[in-house]
């Protein structure tokens, strides 16, 4: 039997990569890539591991066969060790692990939003209206207008997740303008999947309409979205957000 290929082998880097060769294998790989494209969300998900010193030990230690040291870049801090691997894979890398995961989040999302938990408190419920808020803008741009759109969905986030973004966006910037890219998100469903006093994760369901110079007729993409909203200064703000295709 074929061992399932791992973040590594998606970007086509070896364990011992430098963190630098991880960008640069990441940028190359999806440079040519719609956003709608599923081997899109792969690679970005890929990237988010392995450029994370902290998610790259927890994930090597979850690798069979094979215990890869942790890379430890020269002036940076050391991963710090986590009591129970289990808990220390990010939940955003357990969404990615097929159907029945994501089946599983649906599930728990239905159930609490029907009352069985903090689906009731005004607080949660706050935070769900922001994140189906916050989703559209977030997930939306233009190639003719790409400055604003990066403005306005930044207003909506913290400032550690306006970093990843920016990120991201930058790849965005280099190529919506050739390919003529426009995407306009919209909510169709959304549910709490868990809730703390100051921070909530819900699960979206988004439709994103998308036309580009091949495709002038827009072709709707359906994903899920697991958006973690932070409450800061009594605002509810976007600190994480992982797309996945829905299944189906």
């Amino acid at each position: 039997m074929t061992d399932a290929p791992t973040w590594y082998d998606v970007l086509d880097v070896p364990h011992d990569a430098p963190t630098e060769d991880v960008r640069a294998a990441w940028k190359g790989r999806i440079a040519d890539l719609e956003p709608g494209d599923r081997r899109f969300d792969t690679l970005n998900r890929a990237a988010k591991v392995l450029l994370d010193p902290v998610a790259r030990a927890a994930y090597d230690e979850t690798l069979p066969a094979q215990r890869v040291e942790p890379l430890v870049e020269e002036g940076a801090p050391a991963p710090v060790p986590r009591p129970d691997a289990s808990r220390g894979v990010p939940t955003w890398l357990l969404a990615g692990l097929g159907v029945l995961a994501a089946g599983l989040v649906v599930a728990t999302a239905w159930t609490w939003t029907r009352g069985e938990a903090p689906g009731d408190d005004p607080s949660v419920r706050d935070a769900q209206v922001a994140a189906e808020r916050a989703v559209v803008p977030v997930l939306s741009y233009d190639h003719e207008s790409l400055e604003a759109d990066q403005r306005e969905a930044q207003a909506l986030m913290t400032g550690g997740y306006r970093e990843e973004y920016d990120k991201l966006f930058t790849v965005l910037e280099e190529n919506a303008p050739q390919t003529q890219t426009r995407v306009t998100a919209s909510v169709v469903a959304s549910g709490i999947v868990r809730a703390s006093e100051d921070r909530v994760q819900v699960l979206v369901f988004v439709d994103r309409p998308t036309t580009n110079k091949l495709h002038a007729e827009p072709v709707v993409y359906k994903d899920q979205v697991t958006v973690s909203m932070q409450r800061v200064d009594g605002d509810w703000l976007v600190d994480d957000l992982t797309t996945s295709p829905t299944q189906g």
